[in-house]
């Protein structure tokens, strides 16, 4: 059954069918926000045989600083979903050819609108809090995101000078420092990095990319008991804030991103992320360093701040694909890319020319 922008796309936790083309939400007012149009397109050479593909889509849930307004798919799988972890933390959208496909095309668009996200600058307000359940999730460890052993170690030596009755973005602020001026972005890594938090601190090799240093700041945190989470995205414009090197447009098939949060009582959700820190210092031109004014500045505005030039997908940690010939082999620390895999195995999703796959942002005034 080819897809059409007018037919429609089952959610596979239900009965519910959605239309491929529907509103999430309605446009949000003010100036403060942009829209764009975000469009993956993927089309796989693999004849003869059967093809399944999972490409990210927008965060699910709608929050005060990006807002998903309609999701649009197109193309000739045989058969396409939507489906969501049982967590309910990642969702994508899900194609499948027969062997007898003559082509294997899959197109997914999504128009959204974002706003610049500053977490500290409000007023403490006491009903922001999580339940047990919530933090426990929020602090549990994962495959790649250990917190015991030399993590619980390293969180414990960093909290060390803080007094007793530090707060908890006392620690965090203590952790996102630490994780600046001990890690670095490493040019060789490939893609975003895998973000194996366990192998970095025994190797003490702290180089790598967003998924890497990040995740080192998630699993700390998670650690010492503050709720926090990864957040997995790409970017969609070039930066507002003079930084060449955190944003894109246009052409996006390579400008992933992940990002991070923690939460504070009172506060909620609260964004950071280091890794963009390490990214400014090597990418910006004049060989900067800590010490510079423009570092000093971007470190600043990342604990508590996010330039939304950015589209959240997920939450998502070690993640199954659903229908994967592959088994556990198959599961993927986190979905940031489109995935692919033929009757041979798993496509390189860190190679969009070869898979292939294109991913185009266009601002939307």
């Amino acid at each position: 059954m080819k897809i059409s922008r007018r037919a429609f796309i089952q959610n596979t936790l239900g009965a519910l069918a959605l239309p491929s083309l529907y509103p999430f939400s309605s446009f949000a007012e003010g100036d403060n926000w942009k829209r764009y149009e975000i469009t993956t397109e993927l089309s796989i050479d693999a004849p003869n045989q059967p093809v399944q593909a999972w490409i990210p889509l927008p965060l699910s849930k709608d929050t005060d600083y990006f807002k998903t307004i309609s999701i649009a798919t197109d193309g000739d799988a045989k058969q396409a979903s939507m489906f969501k972890t049982p967590t309910g933390d990642t969702r994508m959208l899900w194609g499948q050819w027969d062997a007898s496909s003559s082509s294997r095309n899959l197109v997914s668009t999504f128009l959204i609108t974002t706003r610049e996200r500053n977490t500290l600058s409000g007023q403490f307000n006491q009903a922001l809090i999580l339940s047990k359940e919530e933090h426990a999730y929020w602090t549990h460890a994962t495959e790649f995101l250990p917190t015991d052993g030399i993590v619980k170690e390293k969180v414990n030596q960093i909290l060390k000078p803080l007094p007793k009755n530090a707060s908890d973005i006392e620690k965090a602020k203590a952790i996102y420092n630490w994780v600046v001026e001990n890690t670095y972005r490493d040019p060789a890594t490939k893609g975003c990095g895998v973000g194996d938090v366990k192998l970095m601190l025994e190797t003490n090799n702290l180089g790598g990319k967003c998924a890497d240093i990040n995740a080192v700041y998630v699993a700390l945190a998670r650690s010492a008991g503050i709720p926090a989470r990864d957040v997995y995205g790409i970017r969609v414009d070039d930066s507002a804030r003079g930084y060449k090197s955190l944003g894109r447009s246009a052409d996006i098939s390579k400008a992933q991103h992940c990002r991070a949060e923690f939460f504070a009582k009172g506060f909620g959700w609260v964004a950071v992320d280091p890794a963009d820190v390490r990214k400014v210092i090597l990418e910006e031109p004049g060989n900067l360093t800590l010490n510079d004014t423009k570092v000093i500045a971007i470190r600043d505005y990342l604990f508590g701040n996010w330039e939304m030039n950015w589209m959240p997908y997920n939450y998502g940690h070690d993640i199954a694909l659903p229908g994967s010939k592959l088994g556990g082999k198959g599961k993927i620390p986190f979905l940031m890319y489109p995935q692919g895999e033929t009757k041979e195995g798993r496509l390189d999703s860190l190679d969009p020319a070869n898979f292939k796959y294109k991913i185009t942002s266009k601002r939307i005034d």
